[in-house]
């Protein structure tokens, strides 16, 4: 089934509540899951009869039988959706050496193929689901594996984690896998060079040309093109317009009474990690790194792909999304136009349609989007990380190892350059240690920024004004004036989401389709949060409206 009919057919936020009408009308909250695409204007009269036919109808009973009531049927309406496919790309079946899967930390051979009988062993403690059993996985070294017990915890607000789907990863010898890791390629040779500067590097418009040629690759186009103007960048509504970077990792927080810049200590270019073939092999083992980064002396504000690998290396969950909403209550952003306190005569929104709801609301579904993600990642697709491919490239080439990288892949101009400056096909880390110690899909950065960026489109005017726009010198060390295309809330807040995600793929430990689902599964985790919350309101509420990620409109 192809990705596009399996998000059609599993999506639980597109699906109307299956529990039958008539049996759910007598109770709390039936219009909050009837609805969830725009509605007419008929049938959102119809929505709000039904909702104060209810409101009236539930004042004879308890509290606490309306609390109860209120947790039955959502748990009800989400235990009725239909099981998603869970389909897998099958690498981890076809390959018997596991070179498509994730082993980081496991022990490893001379070559970096994975220890057989460790790797077995793991596989059956993580699908045995026993705590016990995990704790006997056998590591190649100190270094221990990230939370695999995450993915099989529960949460009581919105879909079970395994309730959510996404698609099966790109397969290891496929053309998308290859132009996914020729970017990769590309993001490595050119994290020094200003965001500013790309439409005249040498590097950047050589990037461009490359990306352009392959028979497979998904990133934004502008004429059936890669140009420097669209690279690196995301697919959403917003992405391609205006600088690179998000408003909202260059404009002043206002902390409560303490603004904070935006500058940022960044480390000194021209460093990269794993590019030796017994420093990667070492890492993969579960090695200690030997080495750390080195930090410039004056801050920056963000203006290349190394400043961004910095951010997202040491942020926390969901710091930017933090800062973007502490931005937009700062600037007075208009809320959505469906928030009940835009249309009171005697009331302000606070803990509940105000700034304490929106704040709130962001940390829980970073939360919930992680342990999603983390289901995915050790339960489900187990794909490997960009560094492990690289030894696989690098094994091919200089070692004849028969490994079925595609041609695509092969014939790419960033392997000479590569081998130029490091002497292997690796793929150079920006971080000392390389990737994470658990497997590579989706990102858990991307989960938590789909989910957190969804929140604030419920929550802020998607289409209001980014006002006094701004970008960062090429050196950083100033924001100067942005005169261009208008800048949205909704557009920036979608920028941010690829910023952050491919901030990750920069620095060598994602792939594109790690971020590009990652995002989609955090919103499908925040949209069904919302669903459930919106049972619990007092107020006459018709549900945020919002734009998803596909470009497609929903009422929540």
């Amino acid at each position: 089934m192809s990705r596009t009919a399996r998000s059609q057919t599993n999506s639980p936020w597109q699906r109307r509540d299956q529990i039958a009408r008539r049996q759910f009308l007598g109770r709390v909250g039936a219009a909050a899951l009837a609805t969830t695409v725009i509605p007419s204007s008929l049938e959102l009269a119809e929505t709000r009869a039904v909702a104060a036919a209810q409101s009236a109808a539930v004042k004879s009973d308890t509290r606490v039988d309306q609390a109860y009531e209120m947790r039955e049927h959502v748990a009800l309406y989400q235990k009725r959706l239909p099981l998603p496919d869970r389909s897998t790309n099958g690498d981890e079946e076809l390959y018997p050496n596991k070179i498509a899967s994730y082993t980081k930390a496991l022990p490893h051979d001379s070559v970096g193929g994975v220890d057989h009988q460790a790797h077995d062993a793991f596989i059956g403690a993580l699908e045995s689901g026993a705590p016990a059993r995990i704790e006997t996985i056998r590591l190649g070294g100190v270094v221990k594996l990230a939370n695999p017990q995450a993915g099989l915890g529960f949460g009581l607000e919105g879909a079970d984690s395994h309730h959510l789907d996404i698609a099966a990863a790109p397969k290891f010898a496929s053309a998308e896998q290859a132009g996914e890791m020729a970017e990769l390629y590309w993001q490595a040779l050119t994290r020094d060079v200003p965001f500013s500067r790309y439409d005249t590097d040498p590097l950047t418009n050589a990037a461009a040309a490359d990306l352009s040629r392959l028979s497979d690759f998904r990133g934004p186009r502008v004429g059936g093109q890669i140009r420097a103007e669209t690279l690196f960048r995301g697919t959403t509504d917003g992405d391609l317009t205006g600088p690179y970077l998000s408003q909202f990792l260059w404009h002043d927080i206002p902390y409560g009474a303490l603004p904070i810049a935006q500058g940022i200590r960044t480390v000194i270019p021209g460093i990269d990690f794993l590019a030796s073939f017994d420093d990667w092999l070492a890492v993969q083992n579960g090695a200690a790194s030997r080495r750390t980064t080195r930090l410039e002396p004056a801050t920056r504000y963000i203006r290349n792909a190394r400043d961004l690998t910095r951010y997202v290396h040491e942020d926390f969950t969901y710091q930017a999304f933090l800062n973007a909403c502490l931005i937009l209550l700062g600037a007075n952003a208009p809320f959505d136009a469906e928030n009940p306190y835009r249309r009171s005569a005697t009331q302000a929104g606070f803990s509940t349609f105000g700034a304490p709801h929106v704040l709130d609301l962001l940390a829980r579904v970073a939360n919930y989007s992680l342990k999603a993600a983390w289901y995915q990642k050790w339960y489900l697709h187990r794909r490997l990380r960009p560094e492990e491919f690289g030894g696989a490239v690098h094994n091919l080439l200089r070692k004849g190892m028969d490994h079925p990288v595609h041609k695509d892949l092969l014939n790419s101009a960033a392997l000479e350059i590569i081998f130029s400056r490091s002497n292997t096909y690796l793929l150079s880390q920006a971080y000392p240690e390389g990737c994470p110690t658990h497997p590579s899909y989706p990102a858990g950065h991307a989960a938590i920024a789909g989910a957190c960026a969804t929140a604030l489109k419920a929550f802020f005017d998607e289409s209001s004004e980014i006002h006094a726009p701004v970008e960062a010198s090429a050196d950083g060390l100033s924001l100067v004036p942005y005169k261009g295309a208008t800048l949205t809330v909704g557009g920036e807040l979608n920028k941010l989401v690829a910023n952050i995600s491919m901030g990750r793929n920069a620095a060598g430990v994602h792939w594109r389709s790690d971020a590009s689902e990652g995002l989609r599964l955090g919103e499908a985790v925040a949209l069904s949060i919302m669903r459930d919350e919106r049972e619990c309101f007092s107020e006459n509420f018709a549900g945020f409206a919002l734009t998803k990620f596909d470009g497609s409109s929903v009422v929540v």
